[in-house]
């Protein structure tokens, strides 16, 4: 694969709107035939280029998280960044720069950087104040599994949102930091039904994303807690529901 250096007039301005509308709208830049874009909300920097007016284009990530949950497969193309990846579309193109924008909000540590930016100069004093921040980074938390998740329950698959809630894997007081609090990670965007049986450790999930019920969570319960697929989860996730687990173990 070959990359058109410098790039021509249709493909530096495909590049850029596709850029700016996916939330990079910071111009930083074209070397060797690739345009580069940052944005002021999202983590990491992202590289764009294309063969030619009619593609392929190509995309080049400096962000180890999310080029690990994207897991697509590398191109063959000389470049900037960690890896470099090819589409044969833009509206390919597209639907992965959407999905690296909600990564580059979500994971570790964006959600950790807004939390303290907003609670900086709050005082902390009283039982109220304090539940105030709490209050501050469970909403930050919550959007920023509305992100990762891309707006669904992935058990379920309902994206209503006032129908979904951000359950935390270990539990908000047990989290020995902010980081870990508002790690995404440490999170799941589940229906209010799951939400209510995890959070009471009456339902937890297996490596592979499946549910395991609590001895003591009744048969007609567990048919009224329908699911669809799998949770696909990190290493990140499975450690921490290693935990949960334990907790579920107990509720007999």
């Amino acid at each position: 694969m070959t990359i058109e250096s410098p790039q021509s007039f249709v493909v530096r301005e495909e590049c850029q709107k596709a850029a700016s509308q996916n939330g990079f709208r910071r111009i930083l830049g074209e070397k060797a035939g690739w345009a580069a874009f940052s944005s002021t909300t999202a983590h990491g920097t992202i590289h764009l280029a294309a063969s030619g007016p009619q593609g392929a284009w190509f995309l080049a990530l400096d962000h180890p998280g999310v080029i690990q949950e994207l897991n697509l497969p590398a191109a063959a193309v000389s470049g900037p960044c960690r890896a470099r990846f090819a589409f044969d579309t833009l509206g390919a193109l597209y639907t992965v720069l959407h999905r690296v924008y909600k990564l580059g909000v979500s994971l570790p540590d964006a959600p950790l950087r807004e939390f303290e930016r907003r609670i900086a100069d709050l005082p902390r004093t009283t039982e109220a104040e304090r539940l105030i921040v709490q209050r501050i980074g469970q909403d930050i938390f919550r959007d920023r599994l509305m992100d990762y998740w891309q707006g669904c329950c992935p058990l379920t698959g309902i994206c209503d949102p006032a129908l979904l809630r951000a359950s935390h894997i270990i539990p908000w007081a047990d989290c020995e930091s902010d980081a870990e609090r508002l790690d995404v990670h440490n999170g799941l965007l589940l229906s209010a039904l799951w939400d209510a049986a995890f959070d009471r450790a009456l339902v937890t999930f297996d490596d592979q994303g499946r549910p395991e019920f609590s001895p003591s969570l009744s048969e007609q319960a567990r048919a009224e807690l329908r699911w669809n697929s799998p949770i696909p989860l990190t290493d990140e996730h499975r450690r921490r529901l290693a935990r949960h687990r334990e907790r579920t173990r107990f509720q007999s």
